[in-house]
């Protein structure tokens, strides 16, 4: 019977095939295994950066990034910084979360608003910031009458007038900080 011929060939050819199928489907698998920091939220933990106490911003903070370490939750495999696949039992850092930071050159901005609030006639606000120059002028003009020295209370409550360095206020880190929005070629959404 030509039937009972083949099959042994049959099982020989279904067990390779099924060999070939689990190597490649292993194959695959290992190619695919995520980076840490692809992981989804809930799959990690981050620590809270360490905060610096005189800038109020995160210790590290450089080009207006600093790094919070991120523990994979136990029995996940993913691949760490270095690149290394790893299974993870909580306790080991899989990757270095950038967090923005601000370039702060020592301007409080309580001292701002307060200097502006009280001194504001005098200029004194501006001489804080840098501006001498609007500073000798706002004193000459006892604060153009008082209504430069309530626009720039405003300004600078709000955060639109800062130092003339470029560098952003020193705020407390979980305090009311304002950020700017804006659209560029990197955030415009085309249609």
């Amino acid at each position: 019977n030509s039937a009972d011929n083949m099959a042994p060939f049959r099982s020989w050819a279904v067990s390779w095939f099924g060999f070939t199928f689990s190597f490649f489907i292993w194959e695959v698998a290992a190619e695919f295994i995520m980076k840490c920091d692809e992981l989804r939220l809930g799959q990690y933990r981050c620590e809270d950066p360490e905060i610096n106490n005189v800038t109020q911003e995160p210790l590290g903070c450089t080009n207006s990034t600093a790094y919070a370490p991120c523990f994979p939750a136990p029995n996940i495999t993913c691949k760490d910084y270095g690149g290394n696949e790893m299974l993870f039992n909580g306790t080991q850092v899989g990757f270095y979360k950038p967090i923005t930071c601000r370039n702060v050159n020592g301007y409080s901005y309580k001292v701002a608003v307060a200097l502006s609030l009280f001194l504001g006639w005098l200029g004194a606000d501006r001489f804080y910031l840098g501006y001498p120059a609007l500073g000798l002028l706002k004193f000459c003009t006892v604060g153009f009458c008082g209504i430069g020295s309530l626009i720039d209370f405003i300004l600078i409550s709000m955060q639109i007038v800062g130092p003339s360095d470029g560098s952003s206020y020193i705020i407390d880190y979980y305090g009311a900080r304002l950020t700017r929005l804006s659209i560029n070629n990197e955030t415009f959404k085309k249609t």
